[in-house]
C-alpha cells in the first residue's frame, strides 16, 4: 500500500482558506503537532518521583486539617488536639497497607491504567467499569480540592484574597489557565514539573523538624483556643465529647476526613510504562518512597498542631499549615519570609498536584472509550497532540463543581475519598484475584497484603458513604448508580453497531456485491436552482436506467413556479409532481422509494440536493429536511439515498470574486481605450456593466462544479417544515395541486397521494 506524504500542509494556507474556529484555534493554541512529534519520555526514578508524587505528597496539607475539623465539629472541643495524633496513626496504617498493595500493581501491569486495567484483566470489563468510574470522579474533585487548598494557601499569606467568593473566581480562573496550557501540550514528564514536589517536601520536613527542635528546648509557644471563626468558638472547653454517645461517629467521620491523605497514591501505577526498564522495579522504588515522604509529613504536621494548637478556620483561611508555619518560624524578618516561602511551596505543589488530572483524566478517559464504554470522541488526539475533548470535560466538570459547591476543601471532601479508595478496593481484590490464579513463588503472603487491602479499602468506602451521605457523598453514590450501567450500554450500543457494519474480511465469505437489472435514480427538487441542478448532475452521472426528477407538492404556487422553471430550462428530464397533504416528506419520500424498490431487479437511489450555509447561522434558520428523507429512504431495502451539498457561502464569494474581476477587466479597458482616445481621436471605452451582468449571469444559470457524495456533510443546509420549498422561508399555503394532464415534453403531474395510515 502506498503511502504519500501532504507536503506543506501545515504551512501553507494558500490552497484552502481556513475557516474562523481553525483560525482561532491556531493563533491560541500555535502550530499543529503532527504525529511523528509523538514521542513518550522515559522517566529516571528522581524525575518520576517529582512528576508523580505532586497528588499524593500535597494532600498532606490538608489532611490533618480535615481531621480537626470533624473534631470540631463533633462537639470534642481541646481533646481534639490529642486524637488528633491516634487517628493520624490509623491513617497511616491504612497509607501503609495500600502502598503495600500497589507494590504488587505495578510489578504485574507494567502499563497504564492501574486499577482499571487490574479490574479489567481479573473481574471482566462490566466490573472494570465501577474502577473507571470511580477514577473518573476522583480526576475530577482532585482538580477542585487541590486548586482550592493552593488559592487558601496563597490567601493565607496575602489577606486581600481572603474571602469566599474571590478564593472561588481565582481558583476557578486557574483551572480554566490550567485548561489552555495543556491544550498548548504542557507535558508533565520534564524536570520543572518535579521541583514543586522537592521543594514542599524539603521546606515542609524543615518546618517539622525546626519545630520538634523548638519543642524539645520548649521554646515553641501554643495559639490561644478557641478564637472567633474557628471551628469549636463558642462550644468552650469540655470534655464531655468522650462519653457522648455520637462519639464513635465523630471519629469515623474525622477518619473519613483524614482519608483525603491518601488520595494520589495510585498516580505511580498509572504510569508505570513511562518509567525505565525495569519499569516495574523502578515503579515500586518510586512508590514507596512517596509513601514515606508522605507519611513523614502527615505525622509531623499533625505533631506540630497537637503541640501548637492550630486549628482551623471556618472559612478555611487561614490553613493550619500556614499558621504552624508562622508560629515555628517566629515573627522575625527572617521567620516572616520562610512563611511566605512555605505557603508559596504549598501553593505550588498543590497546583502542580490539580495539574497531574490533566494528564490522568484524558489518558484514562482514552482507555475506555478505545474498550468501547465511553464515545469514541475521546480517544482523538487534538490540535498538539493532547486528548483536547478529555481536558476539556474535565474542565467543564471541576469548574462547575466549585461553582456550585464553593472552592472550600471541607466542603469538596465529601465527593473525593469515595471514588479513589473505590479503586484501591478493587486494585486490592482484583491483585489477590491474581495471586490466588497464578500462583507464583510467594504468593500466599502477596495474596494476604492485597485481600487485606480491599477489605480496608471496603471498610473505608462504606464508612464514607455512612457518615458523609447527607453531606454531598449521596450525589458520588448516585452517579456510581447511573453511570456504570450508562457505560455498560453504551458498550452495548457499540457492539451492536459494530455487529451491523462487520468488515467484510472478517466473513468466511465476502457477500457478493448486488446486481440489479435496472437502476433507478430519484432526484427530489424543491425548486429549480444551482443547488438542483448540482444533483441533477451527479444523478447524470450514476448513468441510470431510469431518472427522474420529483417534486413533492405541499403549496400549488410554488409547484407551478417550479413548473414554469423547469419548462423553461428544458433539462431533458422528467419532473413529477407528487402530492404529500399531510406535509410529512420523509414518509412521502419512503413510499415512493419503497414502491419502486419492490419491484423485481431494480435497487433505487435517491438524490437529495442540500444548501450549506454557515454554521450557527444556518442551524438557526433552516431545518433538516433532507437529512431526514435520506434516513428514512436509508431503511429501505434495495435502496440508497446520497446528499448532494451544495455550499451557498462559498458560491456567494465566488460570485463576488468574479464581479470584483470583471469591473477590474473593465477599467484596463477604460483606460485603454482613453489613450487609445487621446492618441487616435478615437471613440470612449466601453463601460464595464455589460461584462459584470454576463458574468453574474454565467454564474447563476451555468452548472456548478459537481460535488462528490462520496463523504457527504452530516450538517449543511437544512428545509422547512411546512413549506414546499425546502431551504426556503415558508410561503403562504394554497390548495393542493391537482392531478393533472402532461403540460410538456418534461413536466409531469403524477395522481400519487401520500396520505397518513389510517
Amino acid at each position: 500500500m502506498a503511502v504519500r506524504r501532504a507536503t506543506g500542509l501545515l504551512d501553507s494556507q494558500d490552497d484552502l482558506a481556513e475557516g474562523l474556529g481553525y483560525t482561532l484555534k491556531r493563533r491560541l493554541l500555535g502550530r499543529p503537532l503532527i504525529n511523528e512529534q509523538l514521542t513518550e519520555q522515559r522517566l529516571s526514578n528522581p524525575v518520576a518521583l517529582g512528576v508523580l508524587a505532586p497528588d499524593g505528597i500535597s494532600s498532606s496539607a490538608y489532611g490533618t486539617e480535615e481531621i480537626l475539623i470533624e473534631l470540631f465539629k463533633g462537639g470534642l472541643a481541646i481533646t481534639a488536639f490529642w486524637l488528633i495524633l491516634p487517628l493520624t496513626g490509623v491513617v497511616l496504617f491504612v497509607m501503609a497497607l495500600v502502598v503495600l498493595s500497589y507494590r504488587e500493581v505495578v510489578m504485574v501491569y507494567t502499563r497504564a491504567g492501574g486499577s482499571y486495567v487490574v479490574a479489567r484483566e481479573n473481574f471482566g470489563p462490566r466490573v472494570a467499569q465501577v474502577a473507571a468510574v470511580a477514577l473518573l470522579i476522583d480526576y475530577v474533585v482532585t482538580v477542585a480540592v487541590q486548586i482550592s487548598a493552593g488559592t487558601a494557601a496563597v490567601a493565607s499569606a496575602w489577606t486581600p484574597l481572603n474571602n469566599p467568593l474571590r478564593i472561588t473566581v481565582v481558583s476557578i480562573a486557574i483551572v480554566l489557565v490550567m485548561c489552555y496550557g495543556n491544550l498548548r501540550g504542557i507535558r508533565e514528564a520534564g524536570r520543572a514539573f518535579a521541583v514543586p514536589t522537592y521543594l514542599f517536601s524539603a521546606v515542609a520536613i524543615l518546618m517539622i523538624v525546626v519545630g520538634l527542635a523548638r519543642e524539645a528546648f520548649g521554646d515553641l509557644p501554643r495559639y490561644p483556643w478557641p478564637v472567633p471563626g474557628q471551628y469549636g468558638y463558642g462550644h468552650g472547653h469540655s470534655y464531655s465529647g468522650l462519653i457522648a454517645f455520637g462519639m464513635v461517629f465523630v471519629l469515623l467521620r474525622a477518619f473519613a476526613n483524614g482519608g483525603s491523605s491518601l488520595t494520589g497514591i495510585e498516580a505511580v501505577s498509572n504510569a508505570v510504562s513511562a518509567f525505565r526498564p525495569p519499569e516495574g522495579r523502578n515503579a515500586r522504588k518510586v512508590l514507596v518512597a512517596e509513601g514515606l515522604i508522605l507519611g513523614s509529613l502527615v505525622a509531623g504536621i499533625s505533631w506540630l498542631a497537637h503541640v501548637t494548637h492550630a486549628a482551623p478556620y471556618e472559612s478555611g483561611v487561614p490553613t493550619v499549615i500556614a499558621q504552624e508555619a508562622k508560629i515555628v518560624f517566629g515573627s522575625s524578618a527572617f521567620g516572616h519570609f520562610m512563611f511566605i516561602f512555605v505557603q508559596a511551596a504549598t501553593a505550588l505543589i498543590l497546583y502542580t498536584g490539580g495539574n497531574t488530572s490533566f494528564n490522568g483524566f484524558p489518558f484514562l478517559a482514552s482507555f475506555v472509550a478505545e474498550d468501547a464504554f465511553l464515545p469514541r470522541w475521546l480517544t482523538k488526539r487534538g490540535h498538539r497532540l493532547v486528548f483536547s475533548n478529555g481536558i476539556v470535560v474535565l474542565t467543564i466538570l471541576s469548574c462547575t463543581l466549585m461553582a456550585v459547591v464553593g472552592a472550600n476543601v471541607n466542603r469538596l471532601v465529601p465527593f473525593y475519598a469515595i471514588g479513589v479508595f473505590t479503586a484501591f478496593t478493587l486494585a486490592g481484590f482484583g491483585m489477590a484475584k491474581y495471586h490466588h490464579r497464578m500462583k507464583e513463588p510467594g504468593w500466599r503472603h502477596k495474596l494476604v497484603i492485597n485481600f487485606s487491602a480491599g477489605v480496608t479499602s471496603l471498610v473505608v468506602v462504606l464508612i464514607f458513604v455512612l457518615v458523609k451521605f447527607t453531606e454531598g457523598a449521596w450525589l458520588v453514590v448516585i452517579v456510581f448508580a447511573i453511570g456504570v450501567p450508562a457505560l455498560i450500554r453504551l458498550n452495548r450500543e457499540y457492539k451492536e453497531e459494530a455487529g451491523v457494519l462487520a468488515r467484510i474480511g472478517s466473513r468466511p465469505k465476502p457477500p457478493e456485491p448486488p446486481t440489479y437489472a435496472r437502476r433507478t435514480v430519484f432526484v427530489f427538487v424543491d425548486e429549480f436552482d444551482l443547488a438542483a441542478v448540482a444533483a441533477l448532475r451527479y444523478a447524470r452521472s450514476l448513468r441510470p436506467t431510469t431518472l427522474r426528477a420529483v417534486h413533492f407538492v405541499i403549496d400549488s404556487a410554488v409547484a407551478d413556479t417550479l413548473r414554469q422553471d423547469w419548462v423553461r430550462a428544458n433539462t431533458g428530464i422528467v419532473l413529477d409532481f407528487v402530492d404529500c397533504a399531510d406535509r410529512r416528506l420523509a414518509r412521502c419520500a419512503a413510499e415512493l422509494v419503497s414502491a419502486e424498490a419492490d419491484l423485481p431487479g431494480v435497487g433505487v437511489t435517491a438524490v437529495l440536493p442540500r444548501r450549506t450555509y454557515s454554521s450557527l447561522l444556518g442551524r438557526l434558520l433552516h431545518d433538516r429536511t433532507a437529512d431526514r428523507m435520506a434516513a428514512a429512504v436509508s431503511r429501505i431495502p434495495h435502496a440508497a439515498a446520497t446528499i448532494v451539498p451544495f455550499d451557498v457561502r462559498n458560491r456567494l464569494q465566488v460570485i463576488h470574486d468574479r464581479r470584483a474581476a470583471a469591473d477590474g477587466d473593465g477599467e484596463t479597458q477604460r483606460d485603454q481605450a482613453l489613450k487609445a482616445a487621446a492618441a487616435a481621436q478615437a471613440a470612449p471605452a466601453p463601460s464595464p456593466d455589460g461584462q459584470g451582468a454576463a458574468d453574474d449571469a454565467a454564474a447563476m444559470a451555468g452548472p456548478p462544479t459537481p460535488v462528490s457524495p462520496a463523504a457527504p456533510r452530516p450538517t449543511g443546509r437544512p428545509r422547512r417544515r411546512g413549506s414546499g420549498r425546502w431551504d426556503r422561508s415558508p410561503s403562504r399555503a394554497g390548495p393542493r395541486s391537482r392531478a393533472g394532464s402532461t403540460r410538456s415534453r418534461s413536466v409531469r403531474w403524477n395522481t400519487t397521494t401520500c396520505s397518513p395510515p389510517r
